[in-house]
């Protein structure tokens, strides 16, 4: 996900969180904790949250993997869980402390990058896509054309989130690929779509919520749940699956394994499946999460949100991003680069 305003350089000079008993160091995503969570979490527990915010699943896992950061718990997306595991950075969970561990729902409590739930708790899911407003160009919004070959009513005014997973499995998918792919006439096909399209656009940020709501940008590659509180403060945004395919992704907690905060952890952790929390963490940043129950306590704007709820027509286009192999991963850092120059 998606989704911080907090720059990198900041980040890394930040002090660690102290360690005490009766707090917690949580590392997450920037303005993707709800502050409401937080507030009712501490007043019944008494147990006071501290969290630092990332903007991308690279720099927290170089952070943490750096050791010595003072965090409890981390919100790794689904393609980044089994290189936390690989490196040994999270633990296994104690079942016999998640009490609430049983309201996962059931697509979300066995999944192919965390198998029966061992490490992580779910916290958000989503997909990446497109934000376009619709009073600069009306045209079809469920395209990745929009930022590879776009219009000229958008040239200049578009926005690439800078995640490379995502940025490049969305080109690579619009070039006939699959996520991940090592097939390298696919990959050239959707780096030579990158690099031509970069001159038309405006820049590669984040902050997307702000500035697609206020008209700085009339498009960008964006996710969901950003779209979505763009779209509350400017009706004009709509949000595209791109039918070339799109990434879907869950955001989940882990505990790591350098935790000192650990009964805290536990505590929170179980806190977050009891279904009305869970309905808190939605409504702040406007995913949907993965706990049974939790739409009956969520705004009722969500239940019928075309960002919320993926119409059928584009369901079969969205792929969960797979953990890549090691040469996959090579390519995709190759383009990266290119593309930063």
């Amino acid at each position: 996900m998606k989704k911080s305003l907090l720059a990198v350089s900041l980040l890394l000079t930040t002090a660690p969180p102290a360690l005490a008993e009766g707090q917690l160091n949580l590392f997450n995503w920037g303005d993707y904790t709800s502050p409401e969570l937080l507030k009712k979490f501490e007043a019944e527990t008494g147990i006071k949250v501290t969290v630092t915010d990332y903007d991308s699943n690279d720099t927290a896992l170089a952070k943490v993997s750096a050791g010595g950061a003072g965090f409890d718990l981390v919100v790794p997306s689904a393609h980044f869980v089994q290189i936390y595991v690989e490196k040994g950075l999270i633990q296994k969970l104690d079942a016999t402390k998640l009490a609430n561990k049983a309201n996962i729902a059931p697509e979300w409590a066995n999944v192919p990058w965390d198998q029966g739930r061992e490490y992580t708790i779910p916290w958000q899911w989503g997909s990446t896509g497109i934000s376009l407003d619709t009073s600069v160009y009306n045209g079809d919004a469920n395209t990745s054309e929009l930022f590879l070959n776009p219009p000229e009513e958008l040239k200049g005014k578009i926005n690439v989130v800078p995640e490379m997973n995502e940025i490049v499995n969305l080109a690579v998918m619009w070039a006939g690929g699959q996520p991940c792919t090592e097939d390298v006439e696919v990959l050239k096909k959707a780096r030579d779509a990158l690099m031509n399209a970069k001159p038309f656009w405006a820049s590669m940020d984040y902050g997307t919520t702000e500035k697609m709501a206020n008209g700085d940008w009339a498009a960008s590659v964006n996710w969901s749940g950003e779209t979505f509180r763009a779209r509350l403060v400017n009706p004009n945004v709509v949000y595209g699956y791109p039918k070339e395919g799109y990434p879907l992704w869950m955001d989940s907690v882990a505990l790591l394994t350098e935790a000192q905060n650990v009964e805290e952890a536990y505590k929170f952790l179980d806190f977050i499946m009891l279904p009305e929390n869970a309905a808190l963490i939605s409504a702040f940043a406007r995913y949907p999460n993965g706990i049974t129950g939790s739409e009956a306590f969520m705004p009722a704007d969500m239940q019928t949100a075309p960002e919320v709820n993926i119409p059928e027509a584009s369901r079969a286009a969205g792929h969960f991003l797979p953990t890549c192999s090691g040469k996959a991963m090579e390519y995709m850092t190759a383009i990266w680069t290119d593309l930063q120059k």
